[in-house]
């Protein structure tokens, strides 16, 4: 792992309203697994489609090893008009050749959450849930998989898992 980026997503990030904490733990996680990495966290983006998918593109473009989207992976508004847009994990799925998504269901349709994990030529490209232990649970089970040689399928597997963990039983659903 030579190059990375880091490209927070959120409405409430972008502004200012809430503070992104996830960017630093990313970060000194790949750190030490991949010290000489050149780690760099971009500007946020607003939760919209296609600017997250042109940002991919235009980021995609420099070659990276690895390329990690934080927030935008629920789907709030798709159960109620009253949640919040997030779009990283349908810009992912325009945009990679080939990938593997997990997804959670909270038990009133309140949580969701799509993990995709993919690849564009050489490039992997993941996602990762805003909250902070969302985000470091997945970033963990990322790296271990990847030092496992996992298949694409098996690392968002264990990345929604991760996340997964995180929740009492009641709470949620399952994991697809």
């Amino acid at each position: 792992m030579k190059k990375v980026y880091i490209l927070p997503t959120g409405d409430e990030i972008q502004s200012g309203i809430v503070l992104d904490l996830d960017a630093p733990e990313l970060m000194g996680q790949i750190l030490r697994r991949f010290p000489k990495a050149e780690v760099t966290r971009l500007c946020p983006l607003l939760d919209v489609e296609d600017t997250i998918f042109r940002k991919i593109e235009e980021v995609a473009a420099q070659k990276p090893d690895l390329i990690i989207l934080i927030g935008g992976s629920g789907g709030g508004h798709r159960f109620s008009p009253t949640l919040g847009k997030d779009f990283t994990h349908t810009a992912l799925a325009r945009y990679l050749d080939e990938y593997a998504s997990h997804e959670i269901y909270g038990k009133n349709g309140h949580m969701w959450t799509k993990l995709v994990c993919g690849k564009k030529e050489n490039t992997i490209i993941i996602n990762v849930p805003g909250p902070f232990v969302e985000a470091q649970a997945a970033i963990i089970a990322f790296l271990e998989g990847l030092e496992a040689g996992k298949s694409l399928d098996e690392i968002s597997l264990a990345m929604a898992e991760a996340v997964f963990k995180l929740y009492p039983t009641e709470a949620v659903d399952q994991v697809k």
